[in-house]
C-alpha cells in the first residue's frame, strides 16, 4: 500500500460518483478541503496519510468495502 495508491483511490471514487474531492468530502462531513492535492504533503514535502477515521467515513458514504478500496489503491486505473 503506498500514499499515492490511498490518494488515487480517493481520487477514482470522487469522479466514479460525478463529485469533486471537496464535494465528496463535505458529503462525508468532512472539511472540504481534506481531499484536496495541496494537503496531500506538508510543507517539508512529507507525504500525508489520510486518517482511519477519514476512510472509515468514506467507505460509509460510498458504500464501498475496505477490500474493494484497497484493491483500488493497488489498482492502476479506476474500472
Amino acid at each position: 500500500m503506498t500514499n499515492s495508491g490511498i490518494w488515487y483511490a480517493i481520487d477514482c471514487l470522487a469522479a466514479k460518483l460525478g463529485k469533486s474531492c471537496s464535494a465528496l468530502a463535505k458529503e462525508c462531513g468532512l472539511d472540504s478541503t481534506i481531499f484536496n492535492k495541496s494537503k496531500r504533503f506538508d510543507k517539508y514535502g512529507k507525504p500525508h496519510w489520510p486518517s482511519c477515521h477519514t476512510i472509515s467515513k468514506l467507505l460509509d458514504v460510498t458504500g464501498v468495502s475496505e477490500a474493494d478500496f484497497f484493491k483500488l489503491a493497488a489498482s492502476s486505473t479506476c474500472a
